[in-house]
């Protein structure tokens, strides 16, 4: 095997774990969320509020760190986004109440945020334009690993020790960390570019608005917004729908659970595909399947209809993800790609606000659920047609 490719499964699985790591917590979350319903006896709207508050994290966090990533490198700023969210993991597992419990939820929420599209900006900008897209969906595909740890760890842990050890055991990654340190290279291409010429923030922002920029920021932010809004809807959720389905605590789990898998397959044929037939090729794909999914699961009146419309629900958005995370870096220059990728997921992160918030309203509103995953699908046809419509092909493009 090549120097490079060896170099390249090293920065994948480095980012990868961290990757994975993120989606352990998000992915516990959900189960949290319906433990503490019973526990703290919350109402739906405030248990919105936990997943938004998140997400309120997540966007000041994919801002902030997505601009520091053009400024600092995007190694530190690994670095210092997952120690903010291992630490604040850990404290949470000590709160007594929801106020305290959710501003450790927004300091997680910015360490997730700013982590996520500055792992995908350092791997696009190491790895050559023939294996860029793969190599990203792949990096990805940690997310649905670190959903399964958690799906896995809410079934035997929560029920048995509560939701405090399960917090505990998400904070081990403070401690992977300085392994980071050590080992994790940064990004040539930032290197190279940080000693020819730096640029102010401002100007870094006005830059995704100049003539070249415009419409792939716009169709980023729409493309985001509306991919966040609908997963943290739906997602978040998750559990608690199969509660109100009719299904105790502890088998909504066990089929979470076996939804949870179903995202491997999505992420490696997306992969697959994303290299073979381009990336928009692959969103507009995986996006139209998640629309048709989630449709089906809001009206599923059966056990059996439910687990075959999550399942595919699963292996559509998730592999949708994964070419999401491809395409955003693929759109800037090295110059401000951390900080054009940072503002997207920003933006998405806006959508992550509302979806929570929007179903806890909704069914305290007593809307039936079928028609708030009826919106989820509206809202994932928009993302589809900014990409249709406004999206350029960017495989085998090489990057600025």
């Amino acid at each position: 095997m090549g120097k490079g490719k060896v170099k390249e499964r090293k920065l994948l699985g480095i980012a990868g774990v961290a990757w994975l790591f993120d989606a352990m917590d998000v992915g516990m979350l959900s189960f949290i969320i319906a433990a503490l319903q019973k526990e703290w006896n919350l109402t739906s709207e405030q248990m919105g509020w936990i997943g938004s508050v998140n997400s309120i994290g997540m966007a000041v966090g994919a801002l902030v760190f997505g601009i520091w990533a053009d400024r600092i490198g995007r190694k530190n700023v690994l670095i210092i986004t997952l120690l903010l969210f291992s630490l604040g993991s850990g404290f949470s597992a000590l709160t007594t109440s929801l106020s305290i419990f959710l501003v450790f939820r927004f300091l997680i929420g910015m360490g997730l945020g700013g982590e996520l599209p500055v792992a995908s900006t350092l791997v696009s900008e190491s790895v050559p334009a023939e294996r860029r897209g793969r190599v990203v969906v792949l990096l990805e595909s940690f997310w649905a690993a670190g959903w399964l740890i958690a799906a896995l760890i809410s079934y035997f842990v929560i029920p048995t020790y509560g939701w405090q050890i399960a917090l505990l055991i998400s904070a081990l990654p403070a401690f992977y960390a300085i392994y980071l340190r050590i080992h994790l290279p940064d990004s040539e291409k930032f290197q190279m570019v940080k000693e020819k010429k730096s640029i102010s923030i401002v100007n870094s922002l006005k830059t995704l608005w100049t003539k070249d920029y415009a419409v792939k920021t716009l169709m980023l932010w729409i493309l985001w917004f509306c991919v966040v809004f609908s997963y943290y809807g739906m997602f978040l959720w998750l559990p608690s729908v199969m509660i109100l389905k009719g299904f105790t605590l502890i088998k909504s789990f066990q089929y979470v659970v076996m939804m949870t898998l179903a995202q491997l397959p999505g992420y490696f044929t997306a992969a697959w595909f994303i290299e073979k037939f381009g990336r928009k090729f692959v969103l507009v794909t995986y996006l139209f399947g998640t629309a048709v999914s989630a449709y089906f699961f809001g009206n599923a009146e059966t056990l059996k209809a439910l687990m075959i419309s999550g399942c595919f629900l699963s292996f559509f958005n998730l592999g949708a993800w994964g070419a999401l995370y491809a395409y955003s870096p693929e759109q800037y220059p090295t110059i401000i790609r951390g900080t054009g990728t940072g503002m997207a997921a920003a933006v998405g992160r806006i959508g992550g606000i509302l979806g929570p918030l929007a179903v806890g309203n909704l069914l305290a509103s007593h809307t039936s659920i079928d028609k708030i995953f009826l919106l989820f699908s509206i809202a994932i046809i928009i993302g589809m047609l900014s990409v249709l419509i406004l999206g350029k092909e960017t495989k085998n493009v090489t990057l600025e």
